[in-house]
């Protein structure tokens, strides 16, 4: 099986079409949404359509969902261009839409798989806070009960594994530095790139597959990962997509222009 996980569309249609057509060439059997599939780019009803009409094995709610379901229009901890972007799309969804938001899970394991699912931190997951390290990633660890956990959130890939304890030592999580590959040229945007974790019997694995819609490691590009089963693999992709028709959108929309500018720079 071939499991595509998909991570903060935040209504970017433009990455998510390019996500999609590269799942098609892979032959993906079903899809992981980790949450926030609305929010910041101005295309939420349309993703939102697309994601529920795919083989949804799995929907978990982030907290640009959360907010998007519910009347708070507070909404207390957002900076106001998130603030504003919920706004407006609230006023893009309709009811039917929102309350399917409001309904998701805040974290899931897959019955069938060895995949756990959750948008932001297993030990708090209403709490969405962020997980950068080893230190934030040893807590994770200590909720998880399955080899595989996926979480999104941040925006930013990366990757910890946790040894079995028969391989005791100091380093008992490490973190893998070629999932993240944060050393990208310029040229490289321009390009679709892949990273590949083998997946070894006994670990446990912690991986951020990063933002399909608002990418913020200084790659512009739409992440996420397909995980291969039988292979026992899996794969980061980095896809290049339409910027320019993402931003003339959100300007056309009257978002706020920061949402747009931060685009192309993946900040």
């Amino acid at each position: 099986m071939r499991y595509a996980i998909l991570s903060d569309v935040h209504g970017n249609l433009e990455a998510l079409s390019v996500v999609l057509a590269k799942c098609n060439e892979v032959g993906v059997d079903a899809y992981i949404s980790l949450g926030d599939i609305v929010g910041y780019n101005a295309n939420p009803k349309e993703c939102l359509d697309i994601m529920r009409s795919l083989n949804l094995i799995c929907a978990i709610k982030g907290n640009h969902d959360e907010y998007a379901g519910s009347n708070d229009n507070v909404m207390e901890g957002f900076n106001p261009h998130a603030r504003a972007a919920v706004i407006w799309t609230k006023s893009q969804l309709p009811p039917e839409d929102r309350a399917w938001l409001a309904s998701l899970p805040m974290r899931q394991t897959i019955k069938g798989t060895m995949i756990t699912a959750v948008h932001a931190t297993l030990d708090s997951p209403d709490s969405w806070g962020y997980i950068f390290d080893v230190h934030h990633a040893a807590d994770n660890f200590a909720y998880q009960f399955t080899p595989l956990c996926f979480i999104g959130h941040s925006h930013v890939p990366v990757a910890f594994c946790k040894k079995p304890i028969t391989q005791y030592s100091e380093r008992m999580i490490m973190e893998l530095e070629d999932w993240e590959h944060k050393i990208i040229p310029e040229a490289a945007f321009r390009r679709e790139e892949s990273f590949d974790i083998n997946l070894n019997a006994g670990h446990k694995y912690l991986l951020n597959v990063g933002s399909v819609g608002q990418p913020r490691n200084k790659d512009p590009r739409a992440s996420f990962a397909i995980y291969d089963s039988d292979l026992k693999i899996v794969t980061r992709y980095c896809i290049p997509y339409d910027i320019a028709a993402a931003q003339a959108k959100i300007y056309a929309a009257g978002l706020p222009e920061r949402l747009a500018t931060r685009l192309d720079r993946g900040i």
